[in-house]
């Protein structure tokens, strides 16, 4: 066996492992997904923040693609207000069906949004405490 292929071996091992471990163990209260739910839900109607923003509340100011992987990854019918989460030059990142989704969400809580599709991030950003 060459130490490539080992090294490929003790890294398969190492998943498997990460898998069995993660499947027998109960979930982490205090869970990274868990943080991101809770700031999603306190977004008052009517204001927007980014996934930038929500990264550094939870304590991890790098993760803000991670914030966003989480809310693509909410069960249909969620009643998170995912689409108060936009990118941080005021617009929204999704596109096709799911970007008309967020914008009439957006629309009809009262949140302008430019023919340009940016929204004014002085006047519609949450300013949590």
């Amino acid at each position: 066996m060459t130490s490539s292929t080992m090294g490929r071996q003790d890294q398969d091992e190492a998943e498997a492992l990460d898998e069995i471990t993660e499947q027998s163990s109960p979930p982490a209260i205090d869970s990274f997904r868990q943080r991101v739910f809770h700031v999603v839900a306190a977004i008052p109607y009517g204001q927007v923040t980014t996934y930038g923003d929500i990264a550094r509340l939870i304590g991890s100011p790098r993760a803000a693609r991670q914030v966003g992987g989480v809310l693509k990854r909410l069960p249909e019918g969620s009643t998170l207000p995912w689409y108060r989460v936009i990118n941080r030059h005021g617009e929204i990142s999704l596109v096709g069906e799911d970007y008309l989704r967020q914008k009439n969400a957006l629309l009809a809580e009262g949140v302008e949004i430019t023919p340009a599709g940016r929204i004014d991030l002085q006047q519609y950003r949450w300013q949590y405490q």
